[in-house]
Formats: structure tokens, C-alpha cells, sequence
């Protein structure tokens, strides 16, 4: 690795700043950087991002109370507690409870018809078949058709007999007054990155206060009433109760650990988790089946039970928090980047007619600078039959002659547009200077040339195919294929104006001392001087002030001109040789 190479990693860059002096901007700047802090510290004391958090780890058991009489049809009056009506255990995290039951009484092993449905209706024994079965039958097919009433026969099927035949649950529900019930819920929870444990039921929680708690005066009571319940969950409980439900019981646990601003209560809520709208279900509520068995006369017999009522699944989430250094540096770093809106907000500004034109074209010179690349240089072409400077992207096979703008825009000089070339020259005190030095120059003050050529001016022995004045040369390279008219006509070398501006000597060697007084007089045998001076009054006349980041083109025909007059004594030019982003004083010093 070269010395070069290592010394280039020894370096430190950094962005370019504007500083713009402006009390309104300056203002705006401190009171939108003043909201975003304000914002950031209100975000993160209203969710805690200078804490660390963990998940909460759960468990749940329950213990319901209560007890009802309630009249079975077929059975009679018949006492309910929590053995009869909490049902099977379903799941460890939710509690059952009987709301309403069909009974089917007696039921023996042995044959029976099947109850009536489309499938099980027959005419003869043909239509049903021996040991089917299916997921609507209550047993095995024997093959025999058989009555089911005087006018309807069904297949004959081995089963718990009589079959259960009735469907609908009886309304109002056998057990409405289950809403009076209660139950007990315990809720030990553990945050595993803290080792912190607490649980639902306080340390303030006696029996006494269990036993006398109410929701209605204590959000914090674990005993819930299940109708309570089911109404915070925005239902009806005699409604639910006829076809059973699911209503889930949410406990939120959202703890602060921080030592002085403890805090971890839980915080209880509601909702049915099943589709209520009968209609909209193929299966509505929830049921089950369970059947009581006993012995009659040596045969076994059992009642059936069809249940239909509400479960309840208690879910327990939540998170706890504590302060932690890494969690505020992270957050820290993550909004810095918030004060950048703030720049974008009065850059934006700053480019818009809400502001200053001036300040923002001031701004925007200052803060943004154009790079144009190889490939994409750009030429700058003034034609003298045309008031506008076209813009050209520079080509390697095609004539610059012959290529399509880019963008045509009006000559400038001190940022106001110009018509007339003379004027361009009548501006600051190098034109003052050169008055004085000249006094007896007389020109036209119209820019245009004359109809006639200049008689002293030799045409070229052979004309290129893009030139259209007849006075340029042919060239090799295609951004040099330049005339000075875009269509037929008089060459701009013919014209006085161009004979006193290029190529007089004395205003020539005038320039050169205005640009230097304290330069010796030029030599007469070295005329470099004198040639790349005259480029650059060609540019100053026809170009103004070309814009940013182009390179002016000065055609073929001025080019030769110029040479002709000042000649190199060795006969060799090193011509027009446009590179990315050269400065406006080494495009104008004449290195053409």
C-alpha cells in the first residue's frame, strides 16, 4: 500500500453548514426543536422507554359458589350446587356453569326407532342398511324399517332408548337463576427478569374482607357475580344463559417497579368471545352431554342430560417495567433524528414563495453545488442569429452542430437577462477602462452583422457538411464542430463589431493591463497572450455569464479567425478539451 493510500485513511470528513443570520429563522428554529423535546419526553414518560420490561408469567384457579332449585320438566323440583351445574373441567384457566338442560328419563340398551329425520325416514326394510352408521344417528342401523308414529317410518337403530327428541332448550332458561352465583378467582403471577411475584388476592385482603367485598365499591375485589360479569361484557345473561356462550374474564397486570414509583394492581375486564347472533352460526352457544347411571330391576338404565351454559375463560397479559441506563441511551439515540425534521421544515420554507425569493436563491447558491458528470458534461452554445443560449450535453460521435438541446435559456450577465450583446460589454469598469483607452471606437449598436463578408477574411478551401456561414474549418472532434449561425448566412467574423472586439490588438493588449497594470508589455512575437484574450471577449460578448457548471463553446469559424490573426509560432493548438465541474476562469482564459 502506497504512503499516499494510508495517509488518505488519516482523514475526517465532515457536512457543510449554511448559517443563515435571521431572527424569524433562528426563532422558528429554536421554538420547533423546543415542541420535539417537549414531545419526546411526554412519549417517553407516558410509555416508560427508559425502562426495561418482561412479559408476565401466569396461573389461574377458580372456585365458584352457589345454589338454586329449579323444576325438569318430567323430573320436578330438583336442588343445583356446584357439583350438579359446573360441568366437566375444561381447561385450567376457565369454569363452566349450567344454565339450561334438556333431560331424557329412563333411557335402557335396546332397539327403538330412530327420531325423525330426512335421511332416517324408510317405506321398506330395503331402505336401510344393516350396521350403518353416521354423525346424525344415535346408533347402529339394525336393517329393519320400523313406525315411528301412525303416519311415519324410520330405520330401526340399536341404541339408548327412548332417543333423545327434543332440540330446542326450553326458554327462559332451567337455571336463569345461576346470574346470582359467584366466583372466587386467584391470579398468581411472576416477572422472571425481576424475580418480583405478587398475586390478585393483597396482602390487605382478609377473610372478612372476602366475605364482604363488592365490585361495586371495589374494583379491586376478586369475587366476581356472574351476571355482573356477563353485563360488563355488554350482555344479557337470561338471554345467554338459554344457549350458552363464552365470555372471556381479562386481567391486565401493567407494573411500574421502579423503587419510588411502584405500582402492579391488576385491572379486570369483559368481553363475550363467541359468536352471539344465532342465526349468523350453524351451532350457536355451547352444550355437552353427560348422563347420570343407576340400576333398576338388574338392568342398568341412566338419564341424560343435555347442557347448555357459559363458560368462562380468564386470560391473564401484561408486562412490568424498570429503569434501565441502556433503554434511555437507546431511546436517546433513537429520537435525535426527530431534529432533523426541524431542517427539512425550513429548508422548505426557505425554497418557498412563503419566504424571501432572495434569501432563498441566496441559500440555496450557498448550500447546494452542482456536479456534472463526464458523461453528462455540458456545452453552452450561442448562435448570432439567436438571442438564447442553448444548453448541449457533449457527445463523442455525434456533431455538436447537430445535437438537440437540452434547454434553451436567455443570456445573463449580473443575473439580468440581455438582448443586446453590446450591453453585455457596457457593464463594470473593465468596459469604463476600455472606453477610455479607445475613445475613437464608433460600432453599431445593433449586434447583428452585415450583409456583406469581410473582404480580408479568405474562405476555408473546403467546407464541412455542418457548417453554415462557409468560414470553418473541419475537425475531429465532434464538440468542436460548431458554427456561428444555426442556419445559412453571413459569418459573425465579418462583422466590424468582431474586428474591433477580437481581433484589434490594442484593445487586446488594454485588457491585459486592466486585468494586471503592473505587467510588462506584452511581446509582439508571443501572441498566446493576445489569442487566449480575444477568446475570452468572445465569450463576454456572445455568452454574458454562462450558467453554472457549463462550458462555453466558441465556434469554428471565430476559432480559426482568431488563429489566423494571432498565430502560434509553432503552428500547434491544444483546442477544446471540456472535463466535470472546471471553474468559469479556466473555461473563459482561452485554453481552446
Amino acid at each position: 500500500m502506497s504512503c499516499s493510500s494510508l495517509l488518505g485513511l488519516c482523514q475526517y470528513e465532515t457536512n457543510k453548514l449554511v448559517r443563515i443570520q435571521s431572527v424569524r429563522l433562528g426563532s422558528l428554529k429554536w421554538s420547533l426543536n423546543a415542541a420535539i423535546l417537549l414531545f419526546i419526553c411526554v412519549m417517553m414518560l407516558w410509555n416508560r422507554k427508559y425502562q426495561e420490561f418482561d412479559l408476565v408469567v401466569s396461573s389461574v384457579t377458580t372456585k365458584v359458589k352457589g345454589v338454586t332449585e329449579a323444576r325438569l320438566p318430567g323430573v320436578g323440583d330438583m336442588v343445583w350446587d356446584v357439583a350438579d351445574y359446573s360441568g366437566p373441567s375444561q381447561d385450567k384457566n376457565s369454569f363452566f356453569v349450567v344454565t339450561n338442560v334438556i333431560v331424557t328419563k329412563n333411557q335402557k340398551q335396546g332397539k327403538c326407532p330412530e327420531v325423525l329425520c330426512q335421511f332416517m325416514l324408510c317405506k321398506t326394510d330395503k331402505d336401510c342398511e344393516r350396521g350403518a352408521w353416521d354423525e346424525l344417528s344415535h346408533g347402529i342401523q339394525t336393517g329393519s324399517c320400523v313406525k315411528f308414529d301412525v303416519l311415519r317410518k324410520t330405520c330401526e337403530v340399536s341404541a339408548w332408548c327412548p332417543i333423545e327428541t327434543k332440540r330446542s332448550p326450553p326458554t327462559p332458561a332451567v337455571l336463569a337463576a345461576a346470574e346470582n352465583f359467584t366466583v372466587l378467582i386467584k391470579n398468581n403471577i411472576r416477572f422472571p427478569a425481576f424475580n418480583f411475584i405478587r398475586r390478585n388476592i393483597l396482602p390487605k385482603m382478609n377473610s372478612a374482607y372476602l366475605r364482604s367485598c363488592q365490585r361495586a365499591n371495589d374494583s379491586l375485589c376478586p369475587i366476581f357475580r356472574l351476571g355482573d360479569m356477563v353485563r360488563e361484557a355488554g350482555e344479557n345473561f337470561s338471554k345467554m344463559a338459554i344457549e350458552g356462550g363464552v365470555i372471556g374474564i381479562l386481567i391486565k397486570w401493567d407494573c411500574n417497579l421502579d423503587p419510588f414509583m411502584q405500582h402492579c394492581l391488576p385491572k379486570y375486564s369483559f368481553r363475550r368471545l363467541d359468536e352471539k347472533e344465532s342465526n349468523r352460526t350453524l351451532y350457536p352457544g355451547l352444550n355437552f352431554r353427560y348422563a347420570k347411571y343407576n340400576m333398576v330391576n338388574g338392568v342398568e338404565e341412566r338419564t341424560l342430560y343435555k347442557a347448555f351454559g357459559i363458560r368462562f375463560d380468564v386470560m391473564v397479559f401484561g408486562q412490568a417495567g424498570k429503569f434501565s441506563f441502556i433503554q434511555l441511551i437507546i431511546y436517546i439515540g433513537s429520537t435525535l433524528s426527530y431534529y432533523a425534521l426541524t431542517t427539512i421544515f425550513i429548508d422548505w420554507l426557505i425554497g418557498t414563495s412563503c419566504y424571501s425569493a432572495e434569501v432563498g436563491q441566496n441559500y440555496s447558491e450557498k448550500k447546494v453545488e452542482s456536479v456534472q458528470d463526464n458523461q453528462k458534461c455540458v456545452l453552452c452554445v450561442s448562435y448570432v442569429d439567436e438571442n438564447n443560449i442553448r444548453l448541449v450535453k457533449k457527445s463523442q460521435k455525434k456533431s455538436l452542430q447537430d445535437m438537440k438541446p437540452m434547454s434553451v435559456l436567455p443570456r445573463e450577465v449580473n443575473g439580468e437577462s440581455q438582448t443586446c450583446p453590446l450591453k453585455l460589454l457596457q457593464t463594470g469598469q473593465e468596459a469604463a477602462v476600455l472606453c477610455l483607452l479607445q475613445p475613437g471606437v464608433k460600432v453599431d449598436e445593433d449586434a447583428r452583422p452585415p450583409l456583406t463578408c469581410n473582404p480580408e477574411l479568405k474562405q476555408k478551401p473546403r467546407r464541412p457538411v455542418w457548417c453554415k456561414c462557409g468560414c470553418c474549418s473541419p475537425s475531429s472532434l465532434p464538440w468542436e464542430e460548431l458554427c456561428c449561425r444555426q442556419s445559412d448566412g453571413v459569418c459573425i467574423t465579418s462583422s466590424p463589431l468582431f474586428e474591433q472586439l477580437m481581433l484589434r490588438r490594442s484593445l487586446l493588449e488594454a485588457v491585459l493591463l486592466y486585468q494586471d497594470p503592473l505587467s510588462p508589455p506584452a511581446d509582439r512575437g508571443q501572441t498566446s497572450d493576445l489569442r487566449h484574450c480575444a477568446y475570452r471577449q468572445y465569450i463576454s460578448w456572445r455568452f454574458g455569464v454562462p450558467p453554472t457548471d457549463t462550458h462555453p463553446v466558441i465556434p469554428s469559424c471565430c476559432i480559426w479567425r482568431v488563429r489566423e490573426k494571432f498565430p502560434s509560432p509553432d503552428g500547434q493548438y491544444s483546442g477544446f478539451t471540456p472535463v466535470r465541474m472546471v471553474p468559469m476562469e479556466a473555461s473563459a482564459d482561452g485554453k481552446l
